[in-house]
């Protein structure tokens, strides 16, 4: 069955591009051009991911997302002309998946769609591991394992190996890290989390300054890179 996006944006030209992709790569999909528009068809067409402009003539799309978060999980992929890095991570913040800045590359864009429609599945699957490549963090055990030796990690370091394990290919921000790591107070405690990663990975990279899983994101935060097959 064909998956659902929803594209709310009111630029015609990037509409009618996004449109016509969709149909070619096997896509269905439905538009509108407003916060107001948007809700009432998210709510009527209940649609698989949403790909939301920040720039709404009724308002900012960053309001929107919050809105659907309230309510729905959905995979949500920002598609912005707005290059700025506040608001790159201020819409990540308010529950964004993902990002895009305009102009943009539609290759890209139907592999960030492809992985975060594959993320809306897996959590269904209840499982006792994750594999990327030749590490596997099993959640029961507690174990992780790189080309099958047992890594030795601290509690943190497990932790945040998980966080970013479960959230595979996602941009996430330091806040989001920080809050889900460490718990509320620490939002402000970039230096723990800098730490924490190059010491992770020293332990998980054949090159810790050329890293292959944990990708440094300038000015936002960190997103952990596997490349399913």
């Amino acid at each position: 069955m064909k998956k659902l996006i929803h594209i709310i944006e009111d630029d015609l030209s990037v509409k009618k591009l996004l449109e016509i992709t969709f149909k070619e790569y096997e896509f269905n999909s439905i538009s509108s051009d407003s916060k107001k528009n948007a809700m009432m068809m998210f709510l009527s067409h209940n649609p698989d991911l949403l790909i939301v402009d920040l720039g709404l003539p009724d308002g900012d799309g960053k309001d929107f997302i919050k809105q659907i978060r309230e309510i729905s999980k959905v995979p949500i992929i920002v598609l912005t002309a707005r290059h700025d890095e506040k608001e790159i991570v201020a819409a990540l913040d308010a529950g964004a998946d993902d990002y895009i800045t305009k102009p943009f590359s539609v290759n890209e864009l139907l592999a960030r769609i492809r992985a975060n429609l594959r993320r809306k599945i897996e959590p269904e699957n209840i499982t006792s591991s994750i594999i990327c490549d030749e590490l596997e963090l099993n959640i029961v055990s507690r174990d992780i394992t790189l080309k099958n030796e047992k890594l030795k990690l601290t509690p943190i370091e497990y932790e945040l190996l998980k966080y970013f394990m479960l959230n595979t290919n996602k941009t996430l921000t330091h806040n989001q890290i920080l809050q889900e790591v460490w718990g509320t107070g620490y939002q402000k405690e970039m230096q723990y989390l800098r730490t924490y990663v190059n010491t992770l990975r020293k332990k998980i990279e054949k090159n810790s300054t050329r890293p292959k899983y944990i990708k440094t994101q300038s000015g936002i935060g960190y997103r952990f890179s596997c490349n399913q097959n």
